[in-house]
């Protein structure tokens, strides 16, 4: 099987800086709970909701401990009471080795692959397993590195490289490969570097702890180590952790690692799972691989059909299962494709088998720390006495829609050439952007120039 044999390039692709940019919930970096797991009020970009995030943490120390694979849990609350912030909150706190995967209940509506297909790859995707294997690497303290170019600028360079450990120092010849390598890690004399023999490929573990003091100020993301001991030479166990879904592609395409950069995987079959199952168990009981069970999360869990239901309570039950994360703002609705209501729009056999975690309205407070929060993701500097508008507004009509205000009074605070957005700001976009409750007035005021006005029809037929 070539799972093996490409786990390194997968890693490797992941190793590519992601672009960042400022999403809803970009400011989450965990659940904001203290050593004990209590909440604190505002931490980690999360405010409030404290018996909501104390639960989140319960479930993430359980999915850490490996507890609770094969189960649910239910986020259900209004529209806007931070009910993805939690969920996102509990995939920051398990560290970018838990595999997390985030989708939308319509998300399974394609014409391009069925809905339980669909529901496996995101399940799948959800499930990393952790290669381990063992190869050759050169481990050291870099003590120079030379760099010889060509006199005429053309040619490929070549240089050599001092490392050492402890207890010896060796000088090796560099290729052109190996000295762009070193470029693009921005490896310098006193890192600590680990380059593995086979791919070539090189780590940068920290700076030399004997370089401390070679600067009067350093970096807080600065990590310094000690200089490895023995030889330089070494065999080392490496691990790599994929996801069940990539080995699934790899395994399943002609072109097999290339798969995963087409995006268009289609459907799978049941027998190349099946086989990579029997293979990962066999993995698991020579020590060679280790099943680490992540987080599927499903926002708008409502707009799942009741063949999807069914297919998730089966799946739950499966050996190779994620934990199930589900959001929804229904009360008591239909379950689609049925005539039948339940709540939350969710079938009783499913919700018997989930937590459920409630979340509660902000308070006023709350939604003035959640704006300031918002307010830096967006850099944005906001007069005090435009923050309590905000928070007003937020109070009078959604905290979505007070939120959206942030960035447009930003514009136009600059449009006039100022830094700081002041309360008149924020009363020009009040007027230019309507919210829920606007429109809808606005709608009635109107109603008659509008096409297909139901509003109209129902009253007349009452």
């Amino acid at each position: 099987m070539a799972a093996m044999s490409t786990a390194v390039k997968v890693q490797e692709v992941r190793d590519v800086t992601r672009i960042e940019r400022i999403g809803a919930h970009s400011h989450i970096r965990g659940l904001g709970l203290d050593d004990s797991c209590d909440p604190k009020n505002v931490s980690e970009g999360m405010v409030g909701q404290q018996k909501a995030r104390k639960a989140a943490g319960v479930v993430a120390e359980m999915i850490r401990e490996g507890k609770i694979a094969g189960r649910a849990i239910l986020l259900a609350g209004q529209p806007g009471t931070g009910k993805t912030a939690i969920a996102m909150g509990i995939a920051r706190s398990l560290g970018s080795d838990t595999a997390f995967t985030s989708m939308s209940g319509s998300e399974i509506y394609s014409l391009e692959m069925s809905k339980t297909e669909a529901l496996t790859q995101a399940i799948r995707r959800s499930i990393g397993v952790r290669i381990k294997e063992e190869t050759e690497v050169v481990e050291g303290e870099v003590v120079e590195i030379q760099v010889e170019r060509p006199a005429s600028g053309v040619g490929s360079k070549s240089g050599k490289l001092t490392l050492k450990t402890t207890d010896m120092e060796t000088i090796y010849d560099l290729g052109s490969k190996m000295i762009e390598s070193l470029m693009k890690e921005k490896v310098r004399s006193g890192d600590i570097i680990v380059i593995d023999k086979a791919t070539g490929k090189i780590s940068k573990l920290g700076r030399s702890f004997t370089r401390a003091r070679d600067y009067d100020a350093t970096g807080a993301q600065t990590k310094f180590v000690q200089c490895p001991e023995g030889e330089l030479q070494k065999r080392k166990e490496v691990v790599h952790t994929v996801s069940l879904h990539e080995i699934d592609v790899i395994n399943s395409r002609a072109q097999g690692f290339l798969a995963l950069f087409s995006g268009d995987t289609g459907e799978i079959k049941s027998e190349v799972r099946d086989q990579i199952n029997c293979k990962v168990v066999e993995w698991r009981e020579e020590g060679k691989a280790e099943v680490v069970p992540g987080v599927l999360f499903i926002d708008e869990v409502h707009m799942l059909d009741v063949e999807s239901f069914s297919f998730l309570n089966r799946a739950l039950e499966n050996e190779m299962a994620p934990v199930v994360i589900m959001a929804t703002n229904r009360g008591i609705t239909k379950i689609r494709g049925t005539n039948f209501k339940a709540p939350h729009g969710i079938p009783l056999d499913l919700l018997d088998r989930s937590i459920i975690i409630p979340t509660q309205p902000y308070t006023e407070a709350e939604l003035s720390d959640i704006i300031k929060i918002r307010c830096e993701e967006e850099d944005c500097d906001m007069q005090p006495d435009a923050l309590t508008i905000l928070t007003k507004i937020a109070q009078e009509t959604s905290l979505r829609y007070s939120i959206q205000l942030i960035t447009t009074a930003s514009v136009v605070a600059k449009r006039r050439k100022s830094t700081q957005v002041s309360v008149e700001d924020i009363k020009k976009v009040y007027t230019l952007f309507l919210d829920e409750k606007r429109s809808q007035q606005f709608l009635k005021e109107y109603q008659d120039q509008f096409m297909f006005n139901e509003a109209e029809e129902s009253t007349s037929m009452d």
